[in-house]
């Protein structure tokens, strides 16, 4: 499994009882509930008991904040093509590594998986990281071209619009699943799985 990101490459700076991660995770949780524009510095000052100048002894700006937000998503998805099983084997085992992988990350992350999925492209900040999403999508999509070529997928299906539905069933965790719930992280990758995978086999792999 992709290991957790690392978002500050120099020392945490901070006061006393706070540091930058735990700045992250208020900040992530206000950004989601308020939405990224209409968050300022004072509501997230009130949500971390602390004043606004104390925010900038952590983080630049706002927009900083959201950077480093969006990177506790996007390091560890990206992470996912760099590793060795994303590489090698057949196209169908890669696409189911990249698929297992990509679940584990959204349930370990969730509240930064899902800060990216809200993003509305209003500033350079969040139109890079979309541009990287979608990298990310291009990837699959070509992974699923190559399943079918190679006669593990069935033919008759369009790669574009199943590498949206794959992500869209994916990315449906971040409004419905909980942690604390009956159905552990192990047995939604297990379903969501067997459901992709039953349903995308060519007749040839099933049998």
């Amino acid at each position: 499994m992709p290991q957790r990101s690392t978002v500050s490459a120099g020392p945490k700076r901070g006061r006393p009882g706070y540091d930058q991660e735990s700045v992250l995770g208020v900040a992530v949780k206000v950004f989601n509930k308020h939405g990224y524009d209409a968050t300022s510095m004072g509501i997230l000052a009130e949500n971390l008991g602390i004043s606004k100048s104390a925010i900038y002894h952590h983080v630049a700006s706002k927009s900083d904040l959201l950077r480093l937000a969006l990177d506790e998503a996007l390091v560890p998805l990206e992470a996912i093509a760099e590793d060795e099983r994303a590489s090698t084997g057949s196209a169908a085992e890669r696409l189911e590594f990249m698929l297992r992988s990509t679940i584990a990350v959204l349930i370990e992350r969730q509240p930064y998986v899902t800060l990216l999925l809200r993003l509305r492209g209003n500033t350079d900040v969040e139109r890079d990281a979309l541009e990287r999403r979608r990298a990310m999508d291009r990837r699959v999509s070509d992974l699923v071209v190559a399943a079918q070529q190679e006669g593990s997928l069935r033919p008759d299906i369009d790669p574009r619009t199943t590498t949206r539905l794959l992500f869209g069933t994916i990315n449906s965790l971040v409004d419905w699943y909980r942690p604390e719930g009956p159905v552990t992280a192990g047995q939604v990758e297990e379903n969501i799985i067997a459901m992709v995978f039953g349903g995308l086999q060519s007749a040839q792999t099933a049998a």
